[in-house]
């Protein structure tokens, strides 16, 4: 099944758009962040809403601990929820879900030297 295939009709837009995205997964995430500081910014926000050890297990190699919609919610603002949606293509009510069921893995493939990489653009 593709990374967003269980969201139904969702899933081919967001896995085309990560298709076409040079750097894949982590890459559209990188973007998709770009108004709150990229991945580094939306670590910044969990952190700051205490889901630091969560994210620390994303870093680097390792297992990654999985996060809830619901944590995810509570640490992100509506103003970042919605422009989220927007660059990611998926209703609003759908954020939260899709980044539950992906950002570990896309902070996973962005840090895998324990700190978040820059995506080269092309």
């Amino acid at each position: 099944m593709s990374l967003f295939g269980e969201l139904g009709g969702l899933g081919g837009l967001v896995e085309k758009a990560i298709q076409n995205h040079p750097g894949g997964l982590s890459g559209l995430m990188q973007e998709a962040f770009s108004e709150v500081g990229g991945l580094d910014g939306v670590i910044a926000s969990l952190n700051a809403a205490g889901l630091g050890e969560k994210v620390n297990s994303w870093l680097g190699q390792g297992a990654n601990k999985p996060i809830t919609a619901d944590e995810i919610r509570n640490a992100l603002s509506n103003a970042q929820v919605k422009q989220l949606a927007a660059k990611l293509g998926v209703p609003i009510d759908q954020v939260a879900t899709v980044l539950a069921q992906h950002l570990p893995n896309a902070v996973a493939q962005a840090s895998a030297a324990g700190t978040i990489q820059a995506t080269p653009r092309q």
